[in-house]
């Protein structure tokens, strides 16, 4: 997401040489650069304008000091609007009310409502120790009922049953009872989407908001809408009291101006960022660490946290433990690595949160190619005997060749698996003596010989 935009704003940095002083006539190429890049990721008109016109008041007259370059100087006053825009800090849920506390999930028909609960389900649960109920109130697609149903025993939450021909307010007041009387602290009431904006969906969402009197309203909004996402927030806000935005899809191939523009227009704060279709995958929207990450700095927060939340402690600290006491980094370790980085999202996720020279030092995904790529890896190192495992200098030509014809690829993709495994031992021997600098440089080379990788 926003990949363009990032790339454009980049150049921002050197279109700026020898200045101490940022004047209007300075910077009014790289404030052309800036506007491009905002519509190009569609962006609302509207917005940029504002936007530009905010960047270029704080900018002119603002002093170059210390080892600043001027483009970086400029970069600065971007990132700080960049961020005021999106909201300026992270606000969360609100759930500070008697339980049940009630969250209302509202938008369009495939926005990725009911995929949505499901995610913000098991991070309440995983996270906060909540007791949730989720319902769904979509009488006039049966299959919505189902999904949610599936989704919620995958998050590990209660689901009350509804059924098509029941009336969305009496499902909703049924399920806040039942809640109530079993003690769940939250009930996630999934609503009907219609493929536009109409009336009657607007009647039947302000009825449930009457009836369920909601602590929060969310609106859910497909990233990859565009234009059209500010026309359906701002409908939803006219109609609804919104509380807060999800926006869903940030992994695609979206230009990603929704995530710049619904802030503006609603007023309301984006709460949430739905990445993947995993039940794991929904980030908090932090607008400072979605800046960073537009201009290249990469979220290194982020990063940190999601493996704070998703690594498995007890297999890091065995692994800590073996490199500490210089048994050293096997293809076994390497393979649990791998199953880590998969839970973490995967390497395209990692990689959009590092900072732009790491990431494109190690390389980017090709389509849907992330997936098969590590299950080679898996099924190449499966083809190895345990000896193999913990001694990959055994493999030799005739080795090799077994294990290629065992996980079905090529002799050249396990020399690349192997290559890359020596590359990944050094940085975890950089690791084990504690020279986090020297491990940093060694990452840049570090994904490079996964098959399916290509340089960026």
């Amino acid at each position: 997401m926003l990949d363009n935009l990032t790339q454009r704003l980049s150049k921002v940095v050197k279109t700026l040489r020898g200045q101490v002083r940022l004047a209007e006539n300075n910077i009014q190429e790289a404030m052309r650069e800036v506007r491009m890049a905002l519509l190009e990721a569609d962006v609302a008109l509207p917005v940029v304008k504002e936007f530009i016109s905010r960047v270029k008041e704080k900018a002119v007259g603002q002093e170059v000091v210390g080892s600043l370059t001027p483009g970086q100087a400029l970069v600065g006053v971007v990132h700080d609007e960049l961020c005021a825009l999106m909201g300026g800090i992270h606000q969360g849920l609100n759930l500070a009310t008697q339980p049940p506390a009630v969250v209302l999930m509202a938008g369009l028909q495939g926005a990725g409502k009911t995929t949505t609960v499901g995610k913000l389900a098991l991070l309440l649960r995983e996270e906060q120790k909540k007791k949730v109920l989720t319902v769904s109130a979509d009488v006039y697609r049966p299959a919505a009922i189902e999904q949610l149903r599936t989704v919620a025993k995958q998050a590990g939450v209660d689901f009350f049953p509804s059924q098509a021909g029941q009336k969305p307010v009496d499902i909703a007041l049924a399920a806040l009872d039942f809640a109530r009387k079993h003690h769940h602290e939250v009930l996630l009431v999934d609503t009907a989407g219609r493929l536009a904006v109409d009336a009657v969906m607007m009647d039947e969402i302000r009825a449930l908001h009457t009836a369920l009197d909601p602590i929060e309203t969310l609106f859910v909004v497909d990233a990859m809408l565009g234009q059209d996402a500010v026309n359906t927030a701002r409908a939803f806000n006219e109609a609804l009291p919104l509380t807060g935005v999800v926006l869903t899809k940030l992994d695609g191939d979206a230009r990603g101006g929704a995530a710049l523009s619904v802030r503006h227009i609603t007023g309301k704060p984006l709460k949430f960022a739905g990445v993947g279709e995993k039940l794991s995958g929904l980030e908090p929207f932090h607008p400072d660490r979605m800046a960073s990450r537009i201009l290249g700095m990469g979220d290194i927060l982020g990063l940190v946290e999601d493996a704070r939340r998703r690594v498995d402690e007890e297999k890091a600290a065995e692994l800590a433990h073996k490199l500490k006491s210089g048994k050293g980094f096997d293809l076994n370790d390497f393979k649990a690595q791998i199953g880590q980085m998969r839970n973490m999202g995967g390497i395209s996720s990692l990689l959009d949160k590092l900072p732009a020279q790491f990431a494109q030092a190690a390389g980017k995904l090709q389509g849907g190619a992330e997936e098969k790529a590590i299950a080679r890896v898996e099924g190449i190192i499966n083809s190895m005997t345990p000896l193999e495992r913990t001694r990959p200098e055994l493999l030799k030509a005739s080795r090799k060749r077994r294990v290629a014809a065992g996980a079905g690829v090529s002799v050249q993709e396990v020399n690349r698996l192997l290559n890359q495994f020596e590359q990944t031992q050094k940085v975890m021997k950089q690791f084990s003596k504690g020279g986090i600098g020297k491990m940093m440089r060694a990452m840049k080379g570090m994904m490079s010989g996964v098959p399916g990788l290509r340089q960026g």
